[in-house]
């Protein structure tokens, strides 16, 4: 097995009229081997494209793609050692799951009969679809028919697994489930993984790194969770979460943030760290960390009118306007038990340890939360 490493690479495409159009702009990654890094962000960004120049489909206009210490820019796809799974599965209708998964071994290796033959019965069993080797595709449904793409890649033991967002055409409650059994398949399997989604909740679950991509530009590469509580960007904050982050735009004045419709005093230490800051800037808070009560009781604390209230079981997502005019609207998520209605008058705090700060016109983060980790607590049985 082997590190994959983009450097720098770029791809871009030329129209009929001669426009230039760059869909992947000078973007470097490292994933290691063994590991599970997502490439996530908005349709059209160029994660697909970015997957399909390391697979071999798409040439590269600059830049490089190495595996492990070879540059793998102009070697065909079947000489990369690289598997990839299609959002469509792209299985051969004629033939029945076991064909299926041998197909590419025997048309791209000397592997003998029985040897292929056990590969596919060992790959089918780890996938639990052993019993469907006879059956053709149309007789699987949409998640067995993904296990049986999974399965072709699987038995071609390859460095690299490339996954371009094979559970989109699955529903609701079986995308969760395979979330999970992909994850613990690429676990066991111990391989290089870059999986393509525009699904932010996809990225969070399953990712050990990911890679933020907008407008073909590399945002931010970090776990889930630093892209989370320490966003490198307002892109980031925004894409990431759900709901998303809230935002407010303000004017720093000495040691405090003036927004339309309320102040927002520093204390010394962020007042500090704002001191080569721009005057204008974006706070940012997540609607988990925003706590409503029904008196204006302590700092940062700023009356709202619920608009809309969100049921979700286990948390509600309460949609709150601000002002005299209900202008601004943001959203706090709170515990399911807490009841408010539509047009109730509550009090939003926002706890200074929880405020992200942006500069405005960059985009760039001046702030993060603070985040302090924690573990189980012992308990006496």
């Amino acid at each position: 097995m082997a590190d994959l490493q983009l450097d720098a690479v770029t791809k871009v495409f030329t129209e009929r009229d001669g426009n230039e159009i760059t869909a992947v702009d000078d973007v470097s990654l490292t994933i290691e081997d063994g590991e599970f890094l997502v490439l996530v962000g908005p349709s059209g960004c160029g994660k697909s494209t970015t997957l399909r120049m390391v697979a071999g489909l798409e040439s590269i206009s600059a830049g490089q793609v190495r595996l492990g210490d070879s540059v793998v820019n102009d070697s065909k796809p079947k000489d990369r050692n690289i598997a990839m799974v299609f959002q469509s599965y792209a299985l051969y209708p004629h033939m029945t799951v076991r064909e299926n998964m041998a197909f590419g071994l025997q048309e791209s290796t000397a592997m003998p009969d029985d040897e292929i033959e056990r590969t596919v019965a060992s790959a089918a069993d780890m996938l639990g679809i052993d019993d469907l080797l006879e059956r053709k595709p149309d007789d699987l449904s949409g998640g067995q028919q993904q296990r049986v793409a999974l399965g072709r890649a699987i038995v071609r033991d390859p460095e690299v697994f490339l996954l371009d967002e094979p559970l989109s055409n699955l529903d609701a409650k079986l995308r969760a489930q395979m979330r999970t059994e992909l994850k613990r398949l690429q676990n066991d399997l111990d391989v290089a993984t870059i999986y393509v989604t525009h699904d932010q909740t996809e990225a969070m679950t399953m990712a050990d790194k990911i890679a933020i991509l907008n407008d073909g530009e590399l945002q931010q590469v970090g776990t889930p969770l630093e892209c989370y509580h320490e966003p490198a960007n307002l892109f980031v904050a925004s894409f990431i979460g759900e709901p998303s982050m809230n935002f407010f735009d303000v004017t720093r004045d000495d040691s405090q943030l003036v927004h339309d419709h309320f102040r927002y005093d520093l204390s010394n230490e962020t007042d500090d760290a704002l001191a080569d800051a721009h005057a204008e800037l974006v706070l940012g808070v997540r609607p988990e960390d925003i706590a409503l009560q029904s008196t204006a009781d302590g700092a940062h604390t700023y009356a709202t009118v619920v608009d809309v209230v969100e049921p979700m079981g286990n948390e509600n997502n309460v949609y709150l306007t601000i002002g005299d005019e209900q202008t601004q609207t943001f959203v706090a998520t709170v515990d399911g038990m807490h009841h408010v209605e539509a047009g109730e008058t509550v009090y939003a705090h926002i706890p200074e340890s929880a405020v992200h700060l942006f500069d405005r016109q960059s985009g760039r983060a001046m702030r993060n939360r603070t985040v302090e980790s924690t573990t189980i607590p012992e308990t006496k049985l």
